[in-house]
C-alpha cells in the first residue's frame, strides 16, 4: 500500500476540456482524472462525437482487465461476433477483453462515459 495519503479528485464540468485523443479522431475525450488518482489502475473519460458517423471504422480489440461504457446522450451501434448492438442514452455495455468489434454508426450528439482497468491498454486492429 502506498504511503501517500489518498485524496479526492474532482473534475468540474465548468473546467472541462475535450481533446482529440485515442482511437478515433472524430471523438473528443474529457479526462476525469481517475488514472492519475489511481496510479493508472483505472481510467475514466467522457467521450463525445464531433459528428454523426456511419462506416469508416476499423475492426479492433482491446487487451485489458475491464471496460464498460455508459451512454449519456445519443446512440451508437456496434457489431461483435456477428451480433449488431444498438445502445442509447441510459444503456450500458460491458466489453470483454480480446473480443473483436467495430462501431457501425453513431449520432452527432453521442456522449458516453468509459471506465477501464488499467487506464492505458493496447488496441489491436483485426482484419
Amino acid at each position: 500500500m502506498s504511503a501517500e495519503k489518498p485524496k479526492f479528485v474532482v473534475s468540474y464540468a465548468k473546467d472541462a476540456a475535450y481533446v482529440p485523443q485515442g482511437l478515433w479522431s472524430h471523438f473528443e475525450y474529457r479526462n476525469l482524472g481517475i488514472a492519475q488518482a489511481t496510479g493508472g489502475r483505472f481510467g475514466a473519460h467522457v467521450i463525445r462525437a464531433k459528428e454523426a458517423r456511419e462506416g469508416a471504422f476499423t475492426r479492433h480489440k482491446h487487451t485489458l482487465d475491464f471496460q464498460m461504457i455508459y451512454i449519456l446522450k445519443g446512440w451508437f451501434k456496434i457489431e461483435s461476433e456477428g451480433e449488431v448492438i444498438l445502445v442509447k442514452a441510459g444503456d450500458s455495455i460491458y466489453q470483454p477483453s480480446g473480443v473483436p468489434h467495430v462501431t457501425i454508426a453513431c449520432s452527432d450528439d453521442l456522449e458516453l462515459i468509459e471506465i477501464t482497468s488499467p487506464a492505458e491498454f493496447p488496441t489491436i486492429d483485426v482484419p
